[in-house]
């Protein structure tokens, strides 16, 4: 296995963990389960906008940091497939509103997320994280 391919699994087993936790911890609270995936899809979002911005704009930022924190992470802090999985289910039930609900909510709220993000981390008096990964 690469190296990069172990940072992606490294990175990719606390997201997993932190995505059951949130999504189970809400469950209770939130009527209905789809809302704690839309929340983590959201957040995982604004995170990846904000690493993406630090990346571009930090001349120390690693792409290694992206595999681990980015593609490992929040790939599997968010999910795509569980999202359309919950939002098939509520369409099964003929819910057309809520259906429409996650599914606007989730587009608009998932691009104003990564918008707010990325303008956070351009902002010119934001902190650059060292390069934990020099070679």
């Amino acid at each position: 296995m690469s190296n990069d391919a172990l940072l992606v699994a490294i990175g990719a087993v606390p997201g997993a963990w932190l995505r059951f936790r949130v999504v189970n911890h809400f469950e209770p609270i939130i009527p209905r389960k789809h809302w704690g995936t839309f929340g983590v899809n959201v957040i995982a979002c604004f995170a990846l906008g904000l690493l993406v911005s630090l990346e571009q704009s930090c001349a120390q930022a690693s792409s290694r940091m992206l595999l681990l924190l980015g593609t490992g992470f929040l790939g599997s802090f968010s999910t795509f497939s569980t999202f359309m999985a919950e939002v098939f289910a509520v369409l099964r039930e003929r819910a057309w509103g809520e259906t429409f609900g996650l599914l606007a909510s989730s587009v608009l709220g998932g691009l104003l997320a990564m918008e707010l993000g990325l303008a956070i981390g351009q902002r010119p008096d934001r902190m650059c994280v060292p390069d934990l990964f020099e070679e």
